[in-house]
């Protein structure tokens, strides 16, 4: 009797002990979202936690490309959900690193602006959720340029020697002076990126700063007048100094689309669904883009989103897509050379 006693008690504990280890393993559940930094207000990641339990390690890379090298060495694995640019997500796609959606875990898919959707690196919807588009423009202070900048071909006038802050993209800067001479931003012909590259190092001494994260600082603190920023970068300089000057150049705008795909061997694929799930309802979607500073790519946010963040009108140009692996050197060497020439 005693010995059965015992078993039932073993038994009982046995299950009392696998069902803790089981609550522990449940309460530990990870979402590993791989991404640049500062994309998230606080309050989102941490109510995603609250409602499901899940929580959120935040990894972060400093370009597209990085993103993409360690995307690549993992093999599709190690992180859960990833944001990234527009072309590099062709890259990743291709390279079979992203795995198709299961739209039946994300019933708010429709919120989705159709302006994001459909485009040359995911033209059936099958990977992506976009976080974001932006049109990198030029701003100025009038104060300091008493004359009027209508376009990337006034950032070689003699008269800004010196004070031009731009990002450091090398795409995004080779594709403006390409566009500033009647071509494409997205250029295949050695020769003409070639021409480009003469062109740009012609810019070098108009060149005060260099910098992805910080260029819109040097415009606010008086160390540039004029500079070449991406859209949230422009929103903040706006909200410090409203008497800014915003030019969409005449020549023809770039547009970069952000989007949340999830890798090939996520490791918690159901939690990035349900963080998707999540970001896509419309209060969460505007506290993201608000914060963020981006256009608002979640049409059911827009009433809620503050009004400059909803995409205007003109919302229209060209994508930067990934070129030949001739045309990608040619455009790194104009960039390696241009940098050279502004130090």
């Amino acid at each position: 009797m005693k010995k059965t006693l015992y078993a039932v008690l073993a038994a009982v504990l046995i299950a009392a002990l696998c069902l803790t280890v089981s609550c522990s393993k449940e309460k530990k559940q990870e979402l590993v979202i791989y991404t640049w930094e500062a994309m998230f207000p606080d309050e989102v990641l941490e109510d995603f936690t609250k409602e499901t339990g899940i929580d959120v390690v935040y990894s972060t890379f400093d370009t597209n490309e990085t993103m993409l090298e360690k995307l690549s060495k993992a093999d599709g694995g190690t992180y859960d959900l990833v944001i990234g640019d527009d072309y590099i997500i062709d890259a990743a796609i291709k390279r079979g690193l992203a795995q198709k959606l299961d739209k039946s875990k994300i019933s708010d898919f429709g919120n989705i602006n159709p302006l994001f959707q459909s485009h040359y690196y995911d033209p059936n919807n099958e990977y992506t959720v976009p976080y974001g588009a932006g049109i990198p423009v030029i701003v100025y202070d009038p104060e300091k340029v008493d004359w009027k900048i209508t376009g990337y071909n006034d950032l070689w006038d003699p008269r800004l020697k010196d004070s031009v802050s731009i990002t450091a993209n090398y795409r995004v800067i080779n594709g403006i002076t390409l566009l500033s001479m009647g071509k494409s931003l997205n250029e295949n012909d050695v020769d003409v990126i070639k021409q480009a590259g003469e062109k740009l190092l012609a810019l070098a001494p108009n060149i005060r700063l260099i910098q992805d994260d910080d260029a819109h600082l040097a415009l606010l603190n008086g160390e540039a007048s004029v500079a070449f920023l991406y859209t949230s970068q422009v929103t903040t300089v706006l909200q410090s100094n409203p008497n800014l000057k915003v030019v969409f150049p005449s020549e023809g705008l770039g547009i970069g689309i952000m989007d949340f795909f999830i890798p090939s061997k996520a490791p918690n694929s159901e939690a990035a669904h349900k963080f998707l799930e999540y970001f896509l309802r419309p209060e969460v979607s505007a506290k993201c883009f608000d914060y963020l500073g981006y256009y608002c790519t979640t049409k059911a946010a827009d009433s809620l989103v503050n009004p400059d963040l909803v995409v205007p009108e003109f919302f229209d140009g060209e994508i930067i897509q990934n070129v030949s692996l001739e045309a990608d050197e040619q455009y790194n060497k104009n960039w390696i050379e241009f940098k050279s020439a502004c130090d």
